[in-house]
């Protein structure tokens, strides 16, 4: 066990294997002592009481996912038996209960075993505004953290856990992530409880979680997320069940005129060549003018928005000043200029935005950015507290205003050696989307995780972890047109919660025409003889929204039966007859996409 892999799969195939938890826990202490890091955690369940925890669990329990999986929570989320103290000491208290989403993971067979630093009050990206000692970036010391869940990020980096708790506002699960080289999930607003988490902005805090690996984060994901009566931001956002990578699919970038740097050509360059790659997975990358999604950024510390950190430290400001970090109370402190007045003007201002934006990602599947436009130094942190923080939230800051969810994908070092990622974002509620494209960049950014050293992670078995088949409350539907990935009417599809299945082909009787017209579509028509094997896409969509789907088909397109390949049969489209006549025979083209590509449409 000494220095053994530990992600969630390895371990529990150590477990499977007969493994004691107990080993896992002492392991994990003995990890905390060798870090010699006392910026890490704040702190730390007594090693007896956690022993006795992993004992209690019993035999292993191949049904609950987590089972004596160690964790490390961000020390702004209760623990029952540690204090909270939100890298306050003034604020420090004792929770009777577990946060709801600690809980959660309890109940899945997690262990947490302590509470991690963070930029006091989750104020902050730097993940130095602490009290306490400053966590050391596992990667390269003379970088800072990042924050606000340094600690969090630090701890999974040096492979002390598998996973850990953060929260993330304005990017604080994700710069971390990035500065570490590890993966970082932002998960919808809603989807995971905030009940019994110290808040930072209310409206727009979310619980996310850093891990080692893809895999692992989502497992987390799964067993975390759920409505929570009791927390009135939790929303129905269920994670959905993954599909396999598209082959083709349109991923919207920054424009290269609005892609900030600010100098740094090692963070350029590497961010290119990461598009490169998600390029060589299938997407068609489509720049897009991030102006409007940086003047969204600009509300959540220049606008009123401050106001609502304000509300959770006001009545500490007013007796106790000096329990802030000297730069979060000049932060926060920024809230008393302005009027509920201003707050309604920037409140205007959002909607105004966030609907420019999301007419603008109508075909958009995921859009890439850069975690960080660059990198910090300790030193340029003492020289200059606040620009620093600025800069570090050009792509994050504007994410949670404008409800979209977020994954950090370690990518290969940089040119200088320095970590390198880059974070994938999607609208709200798809973060499944997010989490298949990822776990293919993954695979491809070939190298290891953290600071670990222990080699790049097995690909996932996606069918075994994650199920990717048509779900019961599913319909599996074949496409051989516009609808098919990567074309103009695809997001009728992802925009209901299709995900893609497979590729493959109809049985050998069919034949595919091109129907006169405009728009282009093509008719799959079953036919007596002559007929051949024409290529499909089996997409499966929610049976929930399959009548709304239905009712946008025009005549003479429907859904009829199409036999696959396999002799197995589907839902899919399917022309009437007579609609044919006069069209174009295509079937020798090779499929609706091979048409479009030479006929040059």
């Amino acid at each position: 066990m000494r220095d053994a892999p530990f992600t969630v799969d390895s371990l529990r195939a150590e477990y499977a294997a007969g493994a004691d938890p107990r080993e896992v826990i002492a392991e994990v202490f003995r990890r905390i002592d060798t870090a010699s890091d006392p910026g890490i955690f704040i702190s730390l369940a007594d090693r007896a009481a956690a022993l006795a925890e992993a004992e209690a669990l019993g035999d292993f329990d191949p049904e609950r996912p987590l089972w004596g999986v160690p964790f490390a929570v961000k020390d702004n989320i209760d623990v029952a038996g540690l204090p909270t103290t939100a890298a306050c000491h003034a604020w420090r208290f004792e929770p009777e209960d577990d946060a709801v989403v600690v809980a959660r993971l309890r109940a899945a067979g997690a262990l947490p075993i302590g509470k991690t630093n963070l930029d006091q009050f989750a104020t902050g990206l730097v993940g130095i505004r602490t009290p306490w000692p400053v966590p050391r970036n596992a990667v390269a010391p003379e970088l800072i953290p990042g924050g606000s869940s340094s600690g969090s990020a630090v701890a999974v980096a040096r492979g002390i856990v598998p996973f850990a708790l953060g929260t993330d506002t304005a990017g604080s699960g994700r710069v971390p992530a990035g500065l570490n080289n590890i993966v970082g999930l932002k998960p919808s607003l809603g989807a995971l409880s905030t009940s019994g988490v110290v808040p930072a902005c209310r409206s727009l805090d979310v619980v996310s979680i850093l891990a080692l690996t893809a895999t692992d984060a989502w497992q987390v994901f799964t067993e975390a997320a759920g409505r929570d009566p009791a927390d009135p931001w939790s929303r129905e956002r269920p994670p959905g069940p993954l599909g396999r990578l598209p082959p083709s699919f349109k991923l919207g970038v920054p424009a290269t005129g609005s892609r900030p740097f600010f100098g740094d050509s090692c963070q350029e360059q590497a961010f290119t060549r990461d598009l490169a790659s998600l390029a060589a997975l299938g997407a068609e990358l489509v720049p897009l003018d991030f102006e409007p999604y940086f003047e969204v950024a600009r509300l959540l510390y220049e606008g009123a928005w401050v106001a609502e950190r304000h509300t959770v430290v006001e009545n500490l400001l007013n007796t106790d000043p000096a329990a802030l970090h000297p730069v979060t109370k000049a932060v926060i402190g920024k809230a008393t200029r302005f009027s509920a007045t201003d707050a309604f003007r920037d409140i205007y201002r959002l909607a105004e935005l966030r609907r420019h934006v999301y007419d603008g990602l109508s075909d958009i599947d995921v859009l890439a950015v850069p975690t960080t436009p660059t990198l910090f130094k300790l030193t340029d942190l003492a020289r200059d507290p606040l620009v620093p923080n600025t800069v570090l939230g050009t792509y994050t800051n504007f994410v949670n205003l404008l409800d979209m969810c977020g994954l950090v994908v370690p990518t290969p070092p940089r040119k200088d050696g320095l970590p390198a990622s880059v974070t994938l974002l999607a609208k709200g509620g798809q973060d499944h989307r997010l989490m298949t494209l990822g776990l293919a960049l993954e695979q491809r950014s070939d190298h290891a995780p953290g600071a670990t050293g222990w080699g790049v992670p097995s690909a996932p078995d996606l069918d075994a972890n994650f199920g990717i088949t048509p779900h019961p409350d599913e319909l599996a539907i074949a496409v051989c047109g516009a609808h098919m990935s990567g074309l103009p009417l695809n997001h009728e599809l992802t925009s209901r919660g299709g995900r893609f299945i497979q590729a493959t082909t109809t049985g050998d009787c069919y034949r595919l025409y091109a129907l006169p017209g405009s728009p282009a579509r093509p008719g799959l028509v079953r036919v007596q003889e002559g007929g051949t094997a024409v290529p499909v896409e089996i997409w499966s969509l929610p049976r929930a929204a399959v009548g709304d789907f239905l009712h946008g088909i025009p005549p003479p397109l429907g859904l009829g039966n199409v036999r696959l390949g396999t002799d197995e049969h589907v839902k899919g489209f399917l022309c009437e007859t007579h609609a044919v006549e006069g069209a174009l025979d295509i079937t020798a083209s090779g499929g609706w996409r091979a048409y479009l590509s030479g006929s040059g449409i």
